[in-house]
């Protein structure tokens, strides 16, 4: 669970002194050839060790079917009960069922892909166990099951030999990814209750937590743009720092929704205003930006005043958005804020925002996914996020699903980008700031709480970058005949014609 939750007073961006993102250290673990093709960017952490684990293609829904269904219907045939006494014993088997399934089929599974040859090295190579115990139960060949180390690793029961980033490359030969109880049980009583809930007071109590741990907190990886959103990358042959994917970002959302002076723009989870700096400087717009988290909305309107932007003109509101009605819009931005709002609610969200927009406007959505061919890992990693680090954040779809959920709400989809690859190089920068700054969050937060978001960093550059999560650049206009979809050709941009449009405008930075 997340760190317990003090109101530790608004820093501001005065209050901060950044480092410069750490440069990346050659790995300590490269081995003999893989025997795949591997890539070399110098702009994300590339894969040593790209490797497949079990996943969908080994899990037959149809055996699945018949142990959920068979086992109750026996078992009423067996003390001679009817219809009745099957669905009897369906319904108290069901989730004792569905956990032995998941929990054999994760285990022994073959993997997805057996092309990439293991090094084949002892655990000890990688990681240290520190109670007698675990090193005789993990030793030699004998994999620890990845959820089981992360519960050890953040407990300090066990090392890594190294860079934690540098090591989980090669988990393939050190971990497996079975499902273990205590995963499966935080899946029964824990995720399942989240993806249900999403009452207003539920989303305060786990959201404010997490954006009010601390602007410091977050400065320690986020470094001076403060955007907790994936950057983007505009030149793959070289090393773009942080701030410049960043800017990249933000200037492309601006050019994507085709933002001109004067016009408005309400940014929905708006982190900590720095999207809505950028409109509002560059662009000229007026930007309201929506967050609940108190300690961002005083860093975002802080920032505004001293870049020059009266209250006139944009301002960032502590505000559920749900409270926001009763006017409108020209755009209308929502990044990586939708997750919060749960797979169940979404369309009732995107109809909202579909309220709040003029009926010429438009809207970028960003939203992080998962890819539908999943691998176990996948789900490890992401109820690791869940239970740690986004407490209640349980819409990461497919793209079908977000593309549903849009166009049942009244929208049609203008553009669809895809840019987890991008994400990874975030992540990596993210990364190598969080370990230059250890001693500031071990001395303010502690070694656990370290630990947490070391892990966190390092596994999810891994996860983007090979496709276990992504993120979804959508853009949408209302599905009215009255939408003259002729002028938004013009603006009908890809990634890099965006940049590039902003770039020629002399609108691509952020002046600090």
């Amino acid at each position: 669970m997340a760190a317990s939750y003090e109101e530790p007073g608004p820093e501001l961006e005065t209050d901060v002194e950044y480092i410069k993102t750490p440069a990346a250290q050659p790995s300590k673990f490269e081995g003999p050839d893989c025997g795949f093709p591997t890539t070399k960017s110098p702009t994300i952490n590339n894969p040593p060790l790209p490797a497949d684990g079990p996943g969908n293609t080994s899990f037959s829904n149809k055996l699945f079917l018949a142990v959920i269904l068979g086992v109750p219907t026996y078992l009423a045939y067996k003390i001679g009960g009817g219809i009745k006494t099957a669905v009897f014993f369906a319904l108290i088997a069901f989730f004792p069922l569905l956990v032995t399934y998941w929990y054999i089929s994760s285990a022994y599974s073959p993997p997805t892909n057996d092309k990439v040859k293991l090094p084949g090295r002892p655990i000890e190579y990688y990681l240290t166990f520190k109670d007698e115990a675990d090193r005789l139960r993990f030793s030699g060949r004998r994999k620890v099951p990845l959820a089981l180390f992360a519960e050890m690793y953040l407990d300090g029961k066990v090392d890594f030999n190294g860079d934690c980033l540098d090591i989980m490359e090669f988990r393939h030969d050190w971990a497996n990814f079975g499902f273990t109880w205590q995963l499966l049980r935080f899946i029964v009583f824990n995720f399942f209750t989240d993806v249900i809930g999403h009452s207003r007071q539920q989303d305060e109590e786990q959201i404010r937590p997490t954006y009010d741990t601390g602007n410091l907190h977050y400065s320690w990886f986020l470094g001076p743009r403060m955007v907790y959103t994936s950057g983007i990358i505009s030149d793959p042959t070289r090393e773009e720092t942080l701030e410049e994917m960043q800017d990249n970002k933000l200037a492309l959302v601006c050019e994507k929704l085709n933002l001109k002076e004067g016009e408005t723009m309400l940014d929905i989870g708006c982190g900590w205003g720095t999207l809505a700096r950028f409109a509002s400087v560059n662009y000229g717009a007026r930007v309201t930006g929506l967050t609940i988290a108190k300690n961002q909305t005083a860093w975002g309107n802080d920032a505004l005043r001293r870049a020059g932007i009266s209250e006139d003109q944009s301002n960032i509101v502590c505000m559920d958005y749900r409270d926001m009605t009763g006017v409108k819009f020209n755009k209308i931005s929502q990044i990586e804020m939708g997750e919060h709002v749960g797979i169940r609610k979404l369309t009732t969200f995107f109809r909202q925002c579909y309220d709040l927009l003029e009926d010429d406007g438009s809207m970028y959505v960003q939203l992080s996914g998962l890819r539908q061919a999943w691998q176990y890992e996948d789900f490890v990693w992401g109820l690791y996020l869940n239970k740690y680090i986004f407490p209640g954040a349980d819409a990461s779809t497919p793209l079908w699903a977000y593309i549903l959920c849009l166009e049942r709400a009244g929208f049609e989809v203008k553009s669809v980008d895809t840019v987890g690859v991008h994400y990874s190089g975030t992540l990596w920068r993210w990364y190598r700031n969080w370990i230059g700054n250890s001693e500031n969050v071990i001395g303010k937060y502690g070694q656990r709480w370290y630990r947490i978001w070391e892990l966190f960093l390092a596994w999810s550059t891994i996860a983007s970058r090979q496709g276990s999560a992504t993120c979804f650049q959508m853009v949408v206009v209302k599905n009215l005949n009255t939408v003259h979809r002729i002028d938004g050709v013009p603006s009908q941009y890809g990634l890099h014609g965006a940049i590039a449009a902003s770039k020629a405008a002399g609108k691509s930075k952020l002046a600090q």
